[in-house]
């Protein structure tokens, strides 16, 4: 059927930047962005290192390093990139239970270890007494 969308994506489509191939809805994910396609030298260096760390969570020991000590442009985007992975694999997780775990504990783990606190981590603030 000509001009016809299904809504169902290519799940094997790559982007490459900078030689190195990067999942292309991974990357969606991580920006925020529908549409990566058109604007990959503009994904800073630390969303490109998230994306590789979620698709391979076992690198996330030898990486906690360069995560820590990194210089990162956009703390805000960054700490949201890091939440929608958290949220991502949530909604996801019946659909590759070890996959969706191994991608939220790497999300949650660069969370605490740049940002000290788990932003969705379901502890309910405490509230000072008025009186």
């Amino acid at each position: 059927m000509k001009g016809f969308k299904t809504g169902v994506e290519n799940i094997n489509s790559y982007v490459t930047i900078l030689g190195k191939k990067y999942s292309e809805k991974n990357l969606r994910l991580i920006t925020g962005k529908k549409d990566v396609s058109c604007h990959t030298e503009n994904i800073p260096e630390e969303m490109l290192l998230l994306c590789e760390t979620i698709e391979e969570p076992l690198r996330l020991p030898y990486m906690l390093e360069t995560f820590y000590t990194m210089q990162i442009k956009n703390e805000k985007a960054f700490h949201f990139s890091l939440l929608r992975v958290q949220v991502d694999s949530d909604l996801r997780m019946h659909e590759d239970i070890q996959k969706c775990q191994q991608r939220k504990y790497v999300a949650e783990t660069l969370e605490k270890l740049l940002y000290g606190e788990l932003m969705l981590g379901g502890e309910v603030p405490e509230i000072e007494d008025a009186y």
